[in-house]
């Protein structure tokens, strides 16, 4: 087939309607050209693999506002049981994430589940995955006294 008989063009890719993937070269260039059968698969893979990845992961919280002031935002987020939320160093570091034992359900260890180290690079970050339901409040040690605390709260 050639390269005029193609059907449409996508992203510099030539989609001809043919189920074969085949090769030419034009003016020294290669140019590949699809079946729309195959790009149609691919993409349908690939928004279930985005859709996948955004549901393992219920919910990013910053740690530090865009601003710079002391804060986690947001400082309250609902998830699902067995999602994780991860918290991402913003501004105003160093921060860490421990969890209260006074304010976790019943059961759970909050050191097991806190990240004590402080956290010091721009972007760093870690996570948790939440698998029992209840409310989860945790707070930053060096600035609790600034009001640096936050709730998550699993259904």
């Amino acid at each position: 087939m050639s390269v005029a008989a193609a059907s449409s063009t996508f992203l510099g890719a030539v989609v001809a309607p043919q189920k074969n993937v085949s090769r030419s070269t034009v003016a020294n260039k290669t140019v590949a050209i699809f079946s729309t059968e195959k790009l149609g698969k691919v993409a349908a893979a690939s928004a279930l693999s985005f859709a996948l990845v955004a549901s393992a992961n219920a919910a990013t919280v910053k740690l530090g506002s865009d601003g710079g002031a002391l804060v986690f935002e947001p400082a309250n987020i609902t998830v699902a049981a067995g999602e994780k939320v991860t918290f991402v160093n913003n501004r105003g570091f160093p921060h860490n994430v421990v969890f209260d034992e006074d304010e976790v359900p019943a059961g759970i260890d909050a050191d097991a589940i806190s990240h004590i180290d402080l956290i010091n690079g721009p972007g760093d970050e870690v996570s948790n995955v939440f698998d029992t339901p209840g409310t989860y409040g945790y707070y930053c040690e060096p600035h609790q006294g600034a009001g640096m605390v936050g709730k998550i709260t699993v259904k």
